[in-house]
Protein backbone atom coordinates (compact mmCIF):
# COMPACT_ATOMS: atom_id res chain seq x y z
CA UNK A 1 0.00 0.00 0.00
CA UNK A 2 1.01 3.56 -1.02
CA UNK A 3 1.53 6.01 2.03
CA UNK A 4 -1.07 8.93 1.53
CA UNK A 5 -2.48 10.93 4.09
CA UNK A 6 -6.24 11.29 4.86
CA UNK A 7 -5.80 13.59 7.21
CA UNK A 8 -3.92 16.51 8.74
CA UNK A 9 -3.91 19.06 11.35
CA UNK A 10 -1.43 20.83 13.40
CA UNK A 11 -2.69 21.93 17.00
CA UNK A 12 -0.31 25.12 17.73
CA UNK A 13 -1.71 24.39 21.50
CA UNK A 14 -0.82 21.26 21.81
CA UNK A 15 2.40 21.48 19.64
CA UNK A 16 0.89 18.35 17.89
CA UNK A 17 1.43 17.55 14.17
CA UNK A 18 -1.08 14.90 13.42
CA UNK A 19 -1.23 12.70 10.13
CA UNK A 20 -4.02 10.31 9.73
CA UNK A 21 -2.77 7.85 6.50
CA UNK A 22 -4.56 5.67 4.44
CA UNK A 23 -4.10 2.31 6.26
CA UNK A 24 -5.65 4.21 9.72
CA UNK A 25 -2.50 4.64 11.06
CA UNK A 26 -2.41 8.04 13.14
CA UNK A 27 0.79 9.76 13.63
CA UNK A 28 1.47 12.64 16.20
CA UNK A 29 4.52 14.39 15.88
CA UNK A 30 5.85 16.39 18.24
CA UNK A 31 6.50 20.13 16.46
CA UNK A 32 10.21 20.09 17.98
CA UNK A 33 10.96 16.67 16.12
CA UNK A 34 9.92 17.41 12.57
CA UNK A 35 12.09 20.14 13.00
CA UNK A 36 14.91 18.63 13.83
CA UNK A 37 14.25 15.91 10.68
CA UNK A 38 13.84 18.92 8.11
CA UNK A 39 14.87 17.04 4.97
CA UNK A 40 16.01 20.59 3.39
CA UNK A 41 19.53 19.92 2.13
CA UNK A 42 20.84 23.00 4.30
CA UNK A 43 19.50 21.10 7.16
CA UNK A 44 20.84 17.95 5.88
CA UNK A 45 23.95 19.29 5.42
CA UNK A 46 24.17 19.12 1.99
CA UNK A 47 22.55 16.97 -1.13
CA UNK A 48 25.11 13.77 -0.21
CA UNK A 49 23.11 13.13 2.44
CA UNK A 50 19.83 13.50 1.64
CA UNK A 51 17.76 10.17 2.40
CA UNK A 52 14.82 8.58 1.80
CA UNK A 53 14.16 7.98 5.73
CA UNK A 54 15.06 10.49 8.35
CA UNK A 55 18.35 9.92 10.20
CA UNK A 56 17.88 7.75 13.40
CA UNK A 57 19.18 9.99 15.34
CA UNK A 58 16.90 12.76 15.25
CA UNK A 59 14.05 11.02 17.49
CA UNK A 60 16.89 11.90 20.17
CA UNK A 61 17.06 15.39 19.34
CA UNK A 62 15.45 17.49 22.09
CA UNK A 63 15.11 21.03 20.56
CA UNK A 64 13.45 23.77 22.79
CA UNK A 65 10.02 26.25 22.15
CA UNK A 66 11.42 28.77 19.74
CA UNK A 67 10.13 30.11 16.26
CA UNK A 68 12.24 27.61 14.94
CA UNK A 69 10.11 24.77 16.46
CA UNK A 70 6.36 26.72 16.25
CA UNK A 71 4.52 25.97 12.79
CA UNK A 72 3.16 29.23 10.51
CA UNK A 73 1.66 27.26 8.22
CA UNK A 74 1.52 23.96 6.15
CA UNK A 75 1.45 23.99 2.16
CA UNK A 76 0.80 21.24 0.19
CA UNK A 77 3.09 20.87 -2.51
CA UNK A 78 1.28 18.74 -5.06
CA UNK A 79 -0.43 15.71 -4.32
CA UNK A 80 3.05 14.07 -2.56
CA UNK A 81 4.32 15.96 0.04
CA UNK A 82 3.74 19.57 2.71
CA UNK A 83 6.21 22.11 3.13
CA UNK A 84 6.31 23.29 7.12
CA UNK A 85 6.94 27.10 7.39
CA UNK A 86 8.55 27.63 10.54
CA UNK A 87 7.99 30.92 12.42
CA UNK A 88 11.65 31.84 12.19
CA UNK A 89 10.93 32.05 8.45
CA UNK A 90 12.74 28.61 7.21
CA UNK A 91 10.16 26.97 4.50
CA UNK A 92 12.72 24.61 2.39
CA UNK A 93 11.74 20.72 3.82
CA UNK A 94 9.61 18.96 1.48
CA UNK A 95 8.28 16.33 3.14
CA UNK A 96 7.26 13.78 1.43
CA UNK A 97 4.32 11.27 2.35
CA UNK A 98 7.00 8.23 2.26
CA UNK A 99 9.43 10.63 4.74
CA UNK A 100 6.69 11.64 7.11
CA UNK A 101 5.67 7.96 7.71
CA UNK A 102 9.24 6.98 8.36
CA UNK A 103 9.49 9.83 11.00
CA UNK A 104 6.15 8.50 12.77
CA UNK A 105 7.88 8.65 16.49
CA UNK A 106 5.33 5.37 17.79
CA UNK A 107 6.80 2.10 18.75
CA UNK A 108 5.10 0.40 15.58
CA UNK A 109 6.66 2.58 12.84
CA UNK A 110 9.91 2.79 14.47
CA UNK A 111 10.13 -1.18 14.32
CA UNK A 112 8.88 -0.62 10.68
CA UNK A 113 11.43 2.20 9.34
CA UNK A 114 14.06 2.24 12.06
CA UNK A 115 17.63 1.72 9.95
Amino acid sequence: MIERPTGIKADKTARIFTVTWNDDHLSNYPFGLLRAACPCASCRGGHENMKPEPDSMVFLKMLDESGSTRISNVVAVGSYAVTIVWEDGHDYGIFNWHYLRALCPCEECRAKYAK
